[in-house]
């Protein structure tokens, strides 16, 4: 049985935990993404993560996770995305689509690191909802970078490219392609990030020229 106590120091046993949860731990370990401790808290976490990876058994809080979208706490926003994020391959009454909106509202989130994470997860579950594809890429374009921080902006740009690049593999579209390749020109962007970008494009058959 899983405690508190447990869980303050197995930060490194995420894996095997989460091979051996019961519908009881699962349970608890739900409660404790409420827990003011930041090494209960995450670690509870990574193992709801870990787990929805490979079972279906935490879809089951999927509203838990979805209320935490409007919670104040950036912390527990960030929380219900990732864990939604993970928990979309188990989604077979497409609930996720009718959320979509509000869950992609949060890329451009009022905290910095709370849309990074929601740009980061869409590549979790993309390739399980291509319906979604035009409200992914009109959101992403619409994130106005250039206004950002300087501290801000590289990291936004080269999260909304990686995320293209991968819708690419999936399905051609020239919206994604022309913001890849006006990207990659604008200078803000690492030249070793630009090189493998524009070698991932090319193997696409992509031409940025």
């Amino acid at each position: 049985m899983i405690t508190a106590e447990l869980l303050a120091r197995s930060r490194d046993k995420v894996d095997e935990i989460a091979r051996e949860l019961s519908t009881e731990d699962i349970d608890f370990l739900v409660t404790m993404l409420n827990e003011k401790n930041d090494d209960i808290r995450y670690v509870a976490f990574l193992v709801l993560q870990k787990r929805s990876n490979a079972c279906n058994d935490v879809y089951r809080y999927w509203n838990v996770f979805y209320d935490k979208l409007s919670n104040e706490n950036t912390y527990q926003r960030s929380i219900g995305i990732m864990l939604l994020a993970q928990n979309v391959q188990w989604d077979t009454k497409n609930c996720f689509d009718n959320i979509a909106e509000e869950y992609l509202s949060h890329c451009t989130d009022e905290k910095f690191i709370t849309s990074r994470q929601t740009i980061q997860s869409i590549k979790v579950w993309i390739d399980k909802k291509p319906n979604l594809y035009q409200l992914i890429i009109d959101k992403l374009i619409s994130i106005d970078v250039i206004n950002l921080k300087d501290t801000q902006r590289k990291l936004i740009l080269m999260d909304i490219v990686e995320v293209f690049v991968k819708m690419l593999k999936i399905k051609h579209d020239e919206e994604m392609i022309n913001y890849i390749c006006n990207a990659s020109k604008l200078g803000i962007l690492d030249t070793r990030f630009v090189k493998k970008v524009i070698d991932e494009v090319n193997y696409l058959k992509v031409d940025c020229e």
